[in-house]
């Protein structure tokens, strides 16, 4: 196994420390969604300010769906409305699968959490990853079809397999989840990538670090670092 690059929390770190301005994200989150307004806070950024907008899809469903990705992106523009008087550096749909899933385009300048990821695996020059979320399988096989697209190979990849639920899945799952992925795949990775805004990763995002050697990224994460590169004055 390679020694430890950069990982995620050490460049998030890293960019903080060289932040000169402050910055303000809009983040237009899924209605039930509890986990991004507990763990950015986790996350100490000095210079940036997160004001959240909540979408409500016409469907008024919490499951991963057609009817729920696309109520969220058809949502965005009244939530994005609702910003309109705060000065903002960025905008991000908190949802990874609202990004790669397909739908009514979003508003001008509105972003995903998934091109959040993209951006964030680009920034590390990071093209090998392995992949979990706690998807339905066949949503985790789309994503790794996104990824592909994007030009980010996913050598493996493993799912819980639910549609709904996500804050209630422990750091203990999440963990188990990980030793699912093939160990091949795994130590060939560049990166693990833990997707999905709606469960609570942070704690397994620090521990798969020391455990692998390998940076691991999570939507929340990837969030955080398209702010701090923001107040960094840092555009690749």
């Amino acid at each position: 196994m390679q020694p430890l690059p950069d990982g995620s929390l050490a460049t998030l770190a890293a960019l903080d420390a060289a932040a000169d301005r402050a910055v303000r994200v809009g983040l237009l989150l899924p209605w039930a969604n509890v986990a991004v307004e507990t763990e950015l806070p986790r996350l100490g950024l000095r210079n940036t300010a997160f004001h959240h907008a909540r979408l409500v899809p016409a469907s008024r469903t919490t499951a991963v769906d057609e009817s729920f990705w696309h109520g969220l992106r058809a949502a965005s523009a009244q939530a994005l409305d609702s910003l309109s008087h705060v000065e903002l550096d960025a905008v991000v749909l908190a949802c990874t699968s609202a990004g790669f899933t397909g739908g009514p385009s979003l508003p001008t300048g509105v972003s995903t959490a998934f091109d959040a990821v993209i951006g964030g695996l680009a920034a590390g020059g990071l093209a090998r990853v392995v992949l979990a979320t706690p998807y339905p399988a066949a949503v985790t096989e789309a994503e790794a079809g996104a990824f592909g697209e994007a030009g980010i190979d996913v050598l493996g990849h493993a799912s819980l397999g639910l549609d709904d639920g996500y804050p209630k899945v422990t750091s203990d799952r999440i963990m188990a989840l990980v030793d699912r992925l093939p160990k091949q795949a795994v130590e060939a990775a560049e990166a693990v990538v833990l997707s999905c805004t709606g469960w609570h990763t942070l704690q397994a995002v620090a521990e798969l670090e020391g455990r692998l050697r390998v940076p691991v990224l999570s939507s929340n994460l990837a969030m955080a670092l398209l702010a701090a590169r923001l107040s960094a004055g840092v555009t690749t």
